[in-house]
């Protein structure tokens, strides 16, 4: 809230944490890591879907400066939001190639904000959920132009008027002018990657030909508007048939993708993984679920070690308060196992190079809630935790030489 902006948080970096900067050079990889100016670069963030939606609004955009501002004292440096929504309610794209530019100018906020505070962002550029439009209304789009007969709101990933649409958006996206910094997208160092989607799925086709197609064709129309930036896809983490091995990683299904097939395409600089134990293995017991996450997470680290060759992000990861047997506590060493997991292999120098949990909201946002927020100034115990990543997370951007010391969490 206004006012606050001198309030300490428990668990403040209290100067631990070198403040983070951002100057005009962009973020590239090398092999395994994340450099800029050729020094490494680490990550300790959030998600927060909901920035551009709260910046279109000038009497709520004081809320996306409130989350930078408290984020940004506990050391935090790169937040992954939504620079889509699609029809329905508050549109980004009203209906293809048509825009709101109140929303736009949203969107620009965001980004001229997140350099005032440090931060670098990761925009995601369309869901495969149906929240805020996603695949679905791509697709119903295509079925309103007249003459497209669509089975499947998969043949998103097919459909040469739908990936026509898509690549429009792409194409307004990279090349939208902030019209507060007059700075191009696609020239911003400020934004650290684009994702292609949120959590690609392709039921329809479990051998993961149409997504793996589609990848690549998306991968490649970025990459020739724009050069300056890191691609990611979004994917959560599944294993496909190209080391049908690795299948029983999975927690007891598929999803047509395959983390390895996916992320070896040329274009795409950095894998994700996503991490939600209380859904994807429910009623399986705690000592099992912190099996699942150990194994799920150390798997795509030596896959990205050994095979891949490139980094690897923790880019979701939440313990929702609506779940069965839910505390802060038991959400405190969820989040510190998790951050240690992925400091160890970062100190190691393996391709763990960051964390963004799900997700940070500014106060007064509960009709937003969706169980996973944490409101930083009023969760003193989740806040030390991720402030003190943000020092560790600080000092390897520092130093090349530290010791490994577990996040210690409040009891």
């Amino acid at each position: 809230m206004p006012g606050k902006g001198n309030a300490v948080l428990k668990g403040d970096c209290k100067g631990k944490c070198h403040p983070s900067t951002i100057n005009d050079s962009f973020v590239e990889t090398r092999t395994r890591h994340f450099k800029v100016n050729g020094k490494p670069l680490y990550f300790n963030g959030f998600n927060a879907y909901w920035l551009m939606c709260m910046a279109s609004d000038p009497s709520t955009r004081v809320k996306v400066t409130d989350a930078f501002q408290e984020s940004s004292k506990i050391g935090m440096n790169l937040v992954r939001t939504w620079a889509f929504s699609d029809g329905g309610n508050k549109p980004l794209q009203t209906s293809p190639g048509f825009y709101n530019e109140d929303m736009f100018k949203g969107l620009d906020f965001v980004i001229s904000e997140a350099k005032k505070y440090g931060i670098h962002l990761i925009l995601s550029l369309v869901n495969n959920w149906d929240d805020f439009g996603g695949k679905k209304q791509y697709v119903q789009w295509a079925r309103d132009h007249g003459g497209q007969y669509l089975n499947s709101d998969d043949e998103f990933f097919t459909n040469v008027l739908v990936k026509g649409y898509y690549k429009n958006h792409l194409k307004t996206i990279l090349t939208r002018r902030n019209s507060i910094t007059g700075v191009d997208y696609k020239d911003d160092s400020t934004i650290f990657a684009w994702e292609l989607m949120n959590e690609p799925r392709c039921q329809s086709d479990l051998s993961g030909k149409f997504l793996q197609e589609w990848i690549v064709e998306m991968a490649a129309e970025i990459k020739s508007i724009d050069k300056n930036h890191l691609l990611e896809i979004g994917l959560e983490g599944f294993y496909g048939e190209s080391m049908p091995e690795k299948k029983q990683n999975n927690p007891g299904y598929e999803v047509g993708t395959d983390f390895i097939t996916n992320n070896g395409v040329s274009n795409v600089d950095f894998a994700t993984i996503h991490l939600y134990p209380d859904q994807w293995v429910p009623g399986a017991s705690d000592e099992a679920r912190a099996k699942f996450v150990e194994k799920w997470i150390n798997a795509h680290i030596e896959d990205c070690d050994s095979i891949l060759r490139k980094p690897l992000l923790i880019a979701e990861f939440g313990k929702s308060s609506w779940s069965s047997g839910y505390t802060v506590e038991a959400r405190d060493e969820y989040f510190g196992g998790i951050f240690n997991t992925a400091y160890e292999s970062a100190r190691n120098r393996g391709s763990c190079s960051g964390t963004t949990f799900w997700q940070v909201m500014a106060e007064g946002m509960d009709n937003w809630g969706d169980g996973y927020q944490v409101v930083l100034d009023q969760n003193p115990s989740t806040a030390a935790i991720i402030a003190k990543q943000s020092q560790r997370i600080s000092s390897l951007n520092s130093s090349t030489n530290l010791e490994f010391s577990p996040v210690a969490v409040e009891k």
